[in-house]
This record gives structure tokens, sequence and C-alpha cells, in this order.
């Protein structure tokens, strides 16, 4: 079965969306692939910052906090469980924190935000609300009609590279340049 051969290869990947993906939820997205067997597929978009920022997410869940993080954008992982919050961070452990491999992980736990309020969070993290998700083999499928392109997990793009350029650096990281993309790349 592909996703066999697929999974430990996409797990911690960024896939990128190709011109040919018609769906406007994935339009020029960058997705960080946490997770990826035979159940499915969860993914979130790293270059969708929504309105909110951090500041405004911490007073509705009522915590205080000691520097100024109205600057923090949260982004738009994805269609799906909006209402459900990720922080993507290169070090530490929380209460619910997933090693996505050896350079990222994924905390859902509210603890983690109590930490960033503090000054005491990870030095790197993106904080993200929703997420992408495939059923088993609808990944798989979708590649093989050229919707997405995957590329290694970049430190820079994810933490260093400004939202509205990661689309751009994520395709030019495979020596190709976003203008010359077609939207039949694949087809002879």
């Amino acid at each position: 079965m592909i996703w066999e051969s697929l999974s430990e290869n996409l797990i911690g990947q960024f896939l990128i969306a190709t011109p040919s993906l018609n769906d406007p939820h994935f339009s020029k997205t960058v997705t960080l692939i946490c997770e990826h067997n035979e159940s499915g597929s969860l993914g979130l978009i790293v270059n969708r910052p929504l309105d909110n920022d951090l500041e405004d997410l911490l007073k509705e869940l009522n915590i205080s906090t000691l520097k100024d993080l109205d600057s923090t954008p949260i982004l738009q992982g994805g269609p799906v469980g909006t209402e459900r919050g990720f922080v993507i961070h290169n070090k530490g452990s929380w209460k619910h924190t997933s090693r996505i491999n050896d350079w990222i992980n994924i905390t859902t736990s509210k603890d983690i935000l109590e930490s960033i309020s503090s000054g005491n969070g990870p030095n790197n993290c993106l904080l993200v609300l929703g997420y992408s998700g495939w059923g088993p083999g609808q990944l798989e499928s979708e590649i093989r009609t050229n919707s997405w392109l995957s590329i290694p997990f970049n430190d820079e793009i994810l933490f260093h590279t400004p939202f509205q350029n990661r689309w751009e650096k994520s395709i030019s990281s495979l020596g190709i340049a976003a203008e010359n993309l077609s939207e039949e790349i694949g087809h002879a």
C-alpha cells in the first residue's frame, strides 16, 4: 500500500499546494504534516495568519500576560476543528506535547499558553487554530494527481520567513521558481 512508503516520509514534512489544487482552503498553502498513517493524515497550515493575535486569545482564556504579545499572530491551520488550538514549537514539553520529528513538537494543552504568557515558553513557536485532515488514502491520491509537492522540514521557513513568503520560499527550496509552476504540472 502506498501509505506505508509515504508515512515515514511525510510526517514532519511540508506539503506545498500546487496551482492545480483548486480548493480555496488550500490555495498557496504550506502545511506541516503532523500525522500520517493508514487512518488518514493531519496537517497544520503555517502561512495563513488570522486577524486575531495571541493577546486576544489569552484574554479569552483568562490568562494574564507579563509581556506584550499583541504582535504574535495566530494562524489558520485548516478548515477542520477551528476551535481546536495547537502550538508548534521547537523545544520543551508540556502536558499534551507530541514530538513530530527531531526539531519540532506540537502541544495542545493550555499550560504552554500560560508558559508563553509568563515569558517561559519555547523560543520559537506558532499558534494555530484548526487543522487540515485527510481520510485514509486521500492525501496519497491528491499527491498522485499533483495537488501537492512535499519538502523536508525547514526551520528557516517555519520560524523565520514572513508568512506571505513561505509558499514561494518552499517552492524555491526545490529549485523551482513559483511563477514557473503550471496548473498542468506533471501532465505532458
